[in-house]
């Protein structure tokens, strides 16, 4: 069966802070290997589709997104491709439909700092909790090291579960464990992977670079093994900027995660 890719190229809302992260959908796309197996020896296929989005007009733009990702929760998987993290959102608020949303989160920062509507990428964890779309105990952060005091209070007075840099390097099989140990008690799981919980050493071609993160094997094996989760339905990678990466090996990385979470 064909995974659907729908390419979201919007870059709007991140501040003015993510000019180029527009190019990804199409240059992560391109890296995608026909006939090439993935590590666990099968074939992935694409059916990719791209979401007509307005650069100049973030409300329409979340609609359009909320409506086209609405169209796909099905039982198959689908992911989605940024863009900045506020795509998220409105793709969030479209999945919460589905019974008991969960949503894990691998992200250097906790996007936790404002209440801005619409949402940007700094703030739609915020608002997502704020405007009941997400209860708190329902999302799972991963690879934080990166944080505003004002986010770690929002984090603890929420009780959101979260699990730092410096933990997932003490113990990363033990805490790959809890994390889907703690997701299954969702019925649905959407998993977001902003490209900045990888260390810039394998992964420069973001906003907020963070030194001190995952290694791209790291996250590839994190991933192997929660993609083994069968209420995985919908994954978004965001946050690629094509304009500063070298050799393109950030645009190449989230290619390879794609085909390994297929």
């Amino acid at each position: 069966m064909k995974m659907k890719i729908l390419k979201i190229p919007f870059s709007s809302g991140g501040l003015g802070k993510t000019k180029g992260t527009e190019l990804a959908p199409a240059k992560i796309t391109s890296y995608l290997k026909k006939n090439s197996l993935n590590e666990n020896s099968t074939l992935p296929l694409f059916n990719i589709k791209q979401i007509e989005i307005n650069q100049d007009n973030i409300e329409e733009t979340n609609k359009t997104i909320f409506q086209e990702v609405k169209k796909n929760l099905t039982n198959s998987k689908t992911i989605l491709i940024g863009g900045d993290h506020s795509i998220t959102y409105p793709s969030f608020k479209a999945f919460s439909e589905l019974a008991n949303p969960g949503l894990i989160i691998f992200d250097a920062h906790p996007d936790c700092m404002h209440n801005f509507s619409p949402p940007t990428h700094e703030d739609f964890v915020k608002t997502l909790i704020k405007n009941n779309i997400l209860k708190p105990e329902n999302i799972i952060l991963v690879g934080l090291r990166s944080w505003h005091k004002d986010e770690y209070k929002f984090l603890k007075e929420n009780n959101i579960r979260f699990f730092t840099m410096k933990q997932l390097h003490q113990d990363l099989h033990h805490i790959t464990e809890t994390i889907m140990e703690n997701a299954r008690k969702f019925s649905n799981i959407y998993l977001s992977i902003d490209i900045d919980v990888v260390d810039p050493a394998f992964a420069p071609a973001t906003g907020y670079p963070e030194p001190g993160g995952l290694t791209s094997r790291q996250l590839i094996d994190m991933l192997q093994k929660i993609k083994n989760l069968k209420t995985i339905k919908m994954i978004d990678i965001v946050e690629v900027n094509p304009t500063k990466d070298k050799y393109n090996i950030t645009s190449k990385l989230a290619a390879k995660i794609i085909t390994e979470v297929n």
